[in-house]
């Protein structure tokens, strides 16, 4: 029996767990939706468990359900149901590839606008239990502006932002940036912002989007933007969308699979990810709930 169904065991049972310090939280968004985002939250999930890391996946895309489409897999709950039908942390929790777990929002959990104070003080309860499960969690979000999408970005302290050499891509990732830096808050200055280029035709187009974009925010938004990799176009990966299995197990030897191994090793090796603050899950989550009472 692994270490992650012992501790599934545990939670079930109602025993304490220890653990001596929070995971690590990353979330990924993007300006628009079809850019790949989910794909990268996946993929990289994928190598981090390859590369010891307990992996956890939030499904923050409510409504949309794209990582267990990716992953073939449907939840049997969401975390609506454990919010609203009495279920565990463990009971929302379904298991993926290579023993990496992931809680599907589900559509009802639009509902958490909504929520009441006790309720709120109940999910943050449930969700420390991840930072007992994972060393990593990514939070993978839904594509925009939208209130809901900057909340997860500012509470966070490690955030991907992925677009597409489309102009269309890149301006509505700078529009990210720009309603982030109006958030009018400095807290997004200890946001720590990598961008990956996606479907790039070479690393020079990745390297000159990046940096083009990166000249500007900096000049007019004062953001500085990460450059942790970039992923070629590969029709690799929409077979594997098809066939609903990520590209990284079904074909680990294309140049797709290989730039996320790249990415994930740059993200657990750059030296600022690591001297980052572990804030935990349930530390996000409490911020982001404080944004949405702040606005009432």
């Amino acid at each position: 029996m692994d270490q992650a169904t012992n501790l599934r065991n545990m939670m079930r049972n109602g025993q304490s767990v220890s653990k001596k310090s929070s995971s690590k939280v990353i979330t990924v968004t993007s300006g628009k939706g079809g850019v790949g985002k989910s794909n990268v939250s996946v993929n990289l999930a994928i190598h981090f468990r390859k590369m010891g890391k307990r992996v956890v996946i939030f499904d923050a895309d409510f409504g949309l359900a794209n990582i267990e489409v990716i992953f073939g897999i449907i939840p049997k709950y969401n975390l609506f149901d454990m919010i609203y039908n009495g279920m565990s942390m463990a009971d929302v929790l379904t298991s993926g590839p290579l023993g990496i777990e992931f809680i599907s929002g589900g559509s009802g959990v639009q509902e958490l606008i909504n929520l009441s104070k006790n309720q709120l003080n109940f999910l943050n309860e449930k969700l420390l239990d991840l930072d007992y499960l994972a060393d990593i969690i990514i939070i993978d979000t839904g594509a925009g502006i939208s209130d809901s999408v900057l909340n997860f970005i500012v509470s966070s302290n490690e955030v991907i932002l992925v677009t597409t050499p489309e102009p269309t891509s890149i301006t509505d990732a700078y529009a990210v940036l720009k309603a982030l830096k109006n958030r009018k808050r400095e807290d997004y200055k200890s946001t720590n912002i990598n961008l990956i280029v996606n479907r790039v035709s070479s690393e020079s187009e990745g390297l000159e989007i990046y940096t083009k974009l990166n000249r500007v925010t900096n000049k007019f938004l004062d953001i500085n933007l990460n450059n942790i990799g970039f992923l070629p176009q590969d029709n690799n990966l929409t077979k594997s969308v098809i066939e609903q299995k990520p590209v990284t197990i079904l074909y680990p030897k294309t140049k797709v699979s290989k730039a996320f191994e790249q990415i994930a090793t740059n993200l657990l090796s750059n030296n600022s990810y690591k001297a980052k603050q572990d804030v935990g899950i349930r530390s996000v989550f409490s911020n982001l709930m404080n944004f949405k009472k702040s606005k009432k």
